[in-house]
């Protein structure tokens, strides 16, 4: 059995949206008030504490209004986060949720009917039918599981619907590979000389962002007014992110077709953009994320992506005799001749190959 998740956004009314309201921040409650109970008693027994929601029905009795599933969710999400804890330290402890923070979200799961997608609608339990935007068809053969509603900052709800199905996916025997190397300006190259002409979302938007930021910036807190700006530039970040998302997509679906086999570097993306000082540039071409929706679509096909260690020297090796350079440890350098067999290499074309040819290696030993 695997599992699948489709994203639609939902339309509630007026009632709706105080009712989406009231269960976040009975999740919120929840989670935050067991957390601290169990702090308390290990901080005196030094043993684990094991709450549930239903304990605190009796003293708080408007948890009885939301969803009891939504509320066991935020017990399962606590427990986890509090036991992978104490299994390594270096993951850190669950930390309180914030009234303040603009994005939340609870889960329900479905049990004996109680979640429904029917006639441009979602049924969810104390909720009701949502007005829902459906832009596929859902397989006769899914089972749905859990839906997880959201609200973003800028104000709109979606729904993450979890489908449950049989997984029939044949794993493909590669033929053809293709290698890709990070590239900090247009996303990856790739070894056939071929890279994207990635727009740069946020860097169009800078300036804007930076105006409408600025105003936010200026007026008094708790206002109206402030508010309405807050969500402007929400609209604004959302839109960059949405933007980067869609070409993303596009370039990870155009790639998992065509090859059977994809190489890349496993590389850090967060220690890269705090060594280099790129922060801005690494974060808005989105490689972790490129990685990720391409891993996936691979798999939906029986197809491969295979990670080469990022201490791989695929920039200083010349990909057709194997001569090292350490010359190209210099990021500067961004075409060389080969010393050995007089070969001209474009930086990262040339990184790219080894890492197509690493990658090979990697599947046929």
């Amino acid at each position: 059995m695997a599992n699948k998740a489709y994203k639609f956004r939902i339309y509630p009314n007026t009632e709706q949206r105080v009712l989406f309201a009231k269960t976040f921040g009975c999740v919120r409650f929840v989670y935050n008030r067991m957390l601290a109970d169990k702090i308390k008693y290990y901080e005196k027994t030094r043993k684990k504490l094991n709450n549930t929601p239903a304990q605190y029905k009796k003293e708080f009795e408007w948890l009885k209004e939301v969803d009891s599933l939504s509320l066991a969710n935020a017990q399962m999400n606590l427990q986890t986060a509090y036991n992978n804890f104490f299994r390594s330290p270096k993951i850190g402890f669950p930390k309180f949720k914030s009234k303040k923070s603009n994005r939340k979200s609870y889960t329900t799961n479905c049990i004996n009917g109680n979640i429904l997608m029917e006639n441009g609608y979602l049924k969810l339990p104390k909720i009701g039918f949502v007005k829902l935007k459906q832009h596929r068809q859902i397989p006769s053969d899914y089972k749905l599981k859990s839906v997880t509603v959201s609200q973003t900052p800028s104000g709109k709800y979606y729904a993450s619907v979890l489908f449950e199905y049989e997984s029939q996916v044949q794993e493909k025997e590669p033929h053809n590979f293709l290698g890709l190397d990070f590239s900090m300006h247009e996303l990856y190259k790739d070894s056939n000389g071929n890279e994207p002409s990635y727009p740069r979302y946020y860097r169009q938007a800078e300036k804007k962002l930076k105006d409408e930021q600025r105003k936010l910036s200026l007026m008094q807190k708790g206002s109206k007014n402030r508010g309405k700006q807050r969500v402007r530039v929400a609209r604004l970040h959302e839109k960059v992110a949405n933007q980067r998302k869609d070409f993303l997509h596009k370039q990870s679906r155009q790639i998992a077709n065509a090859y059977d086999c994809v190489c890349i570097e496993n590389l850090d993306m967060k220690a890269m953009s705090q060594a280099l000082h790129f922060g801005k540039s690494v974060s808005d071409n989105g490689w972790g994320m490129f990685t990720t929706f391409l891993q996936y679509k691979l798999e939906e096909q029986g197809k491969m992506l295979v990670k080469i260690d990022k201490f791989f020297a695929s920039s200083q090796i010349c990909s057709c005799c194997g001569y090292k350079n350490p010359e190209t440890k210099n990021l500067a350098v961004r075409v060389w001749d080969c010393p050995e067999c007089g070969t001209h290499h474009d930086r990262d074309v040339n990184a790219a190959i080894n890492i197509r040819n690493e990658g090979m290696q990697i599947v046929f030993a």
